[in-house]
């Protein structure tokens, strides 16, 4: 799974940078096709403690606002619903990823 952000990192800075208020988000956006409307989430992006969460999923608000709102009746719902997603940080996946991490690489 390659997670955007990361490059370069080791664990235990990742380990720290979360301690110091980093996270790791997934951004929505929604595509609508006449009646049929696709919302989906971004890969994974890790937000440092002193970045914003918010300007990485500029681009996905864009394509909803562009692109999501033209199904009925969920075109209009899925768009607001990724709009505010995306403008309050995106979905914080912190928690499963930092999970993933503390596990043991499995053995061959």
């Amino acid at each position: 799974m390659k997670i955007n952000g990361i490059e370069g990192m080791t664990i235990s800075h990742v380990q720290s940078e979360v301690a110091r208020g980093g996270k790791f988000v997934m951004y929505q956006y929604c595509i609508s096709i006449l009646i049929m409307t696709f919302r989906r989430n971004s890969g994974i992006y890790f937000i440092k403690a002193d970045e914003s969460a918010v300007t990485p999923g500029l681009g996905f608000t864009l394509l909803s606002l562009v692109l999501g709102w033209w199904g009925i009746p969920w075109g209009p719902i899925y768009t607001i619903g990724s709009v505010y997603t995306n403008f309050t940080g995106g979905k914080d996946v912190t928690q499963q990823i930092m999970a993933s991490i503390a596990r043991p690489a499995p053995q061959p």
